[in-house]
């Protein structure tokens, strides 16, 4: 039997439409959406399937996020196919630890809404930033982020692409020194401020206050936490690590390597988009990874698992 991991992607994966068929074809799929706009007051079906401006902004963009993987999630679920362990790249991890049972979908989503507004606020408008950097190690960047007080390492995606965060300022000072020791590119990337660096650590602690209302559950399985790329097993470990995500890397790259080590042999990107399994690939691209966008790739994915075990 193989031992499955269900992955779940971060802000930027996000796209018009993204759910439609799985409202349109499940029933707990539907209560998903619908419980969603019950608890944050405006209609989030709308929000994830018709073209609009709030869609792409930090707050709307993280609810619409993880009620999409939740409502996907569910469906699966009911299909028959279940992980052994959970992790989310970023807002996906509150994904990871709703699916590994320790929080109610209700506080998930009343959560990631508190924190989509926190972050959105968190800098002034065009002061802050983040790039991706293409080529490097992530040793190689960390020594040339560690010269600078403005910026840090947001995120350690896989081999050769790893994102910096902080002042634009600084971002555009570091760039020629990090191709000259060899990044390829460094794209600057569509974001409204420097996610998980130090200028978040404000928000990140006023969130605390609201993990701190959550009705957590004991974990049916272990999901791994960004901030250390451990598994948890342990709750009460949960709202303090949420907490630290906001304004601290996170470890991608190694979350997967303590997978692999700990012989989770399959992995299920749950979500819009392909970034994960982009990574996976860099990361060690002999390991079977599925993509579940869709509801016609849910269906094929099941199957083909099913068939497999």
């Amino acid at each position: 039997m193989n031992k499955i991991a269900f992955l779940y992607p971060g802000q930027g994966s996000q796209i018009v439409g993204m759910g439609r068929d799985f409202y349109e074809n499940s029933k707990i799929s539907r209560n998903v959406y619908d419980k969603a706009s019950e608890i944050l007051g405006f209609d989030v079906p709308a929000l994830c399937f018709e073209e609009n401006e709030l869609l792409n902004r930090t707050d709307y963009t993280q609810a619409a996020l993880v009620t999409t993987c939740i409502a996907m999630t569910k469906a699966i679920e009911e299909e028959g196919l279940r992980p052994n362990i959970t992790a989310g790249l970023s807002l996906g991890e509150y994904c990871a630890i709703e699916t590994a049972g320790g929080m109610s979908f209700e506080d998930a989503v009343k959560v990631i809404w508190r924190r989509g507004n926190l972050m959105h606020h968190a800098v002034p408008d065009g002061s802050g930033g983040m790039a991706a950097v293409l080529g490097l190690s992530g040793e190689q960047v960390k020594a040339v982020t560690d010269t600078s007080g403005e910026v840090t390492v947001a995120n350690y995606n896989c081999p050769g692409q790893i994102v910096i965060t902080g002042k634009k300022a600084g971002i555009e000072e570091l760039t020629p020194v990090l191709k000259e020791v060899g990044a390829k590119r460094v794209l600057p990337l569509n974001v409204s401020g420097p996610f998980h660096s130090p200028y978040l650590k404000e928000a990140g602690e006023a969130l605390y206050d609201t993990l701190k209302e959550v009705r957590w559950k004991p974990l049916e399985i272990p999901y791994v936490t960004n901030v250390t790329a451990e598994m948890i097993d342990d709750i009460s470990m949960t709202a303090e690590l949420l907490k630290q995500q906001v304004y601290s890397s996170v470890m991608w790259e190694q979350s997967i390597r303590n997978m692999l080590a700990n012989e989770i042999d399959l992995f299920v990107e749950i979500g819009p988009g392909k970034t994960l399994s982009g990574f996976m690939k860099k990361i060690n691209r002999k390991i079977p990874i599925y993509r579940i966008g869709t509801w016609e790739e849910m269906k094929n994915v099941v199957s083909q698992i099913k068939e497999l075990n």
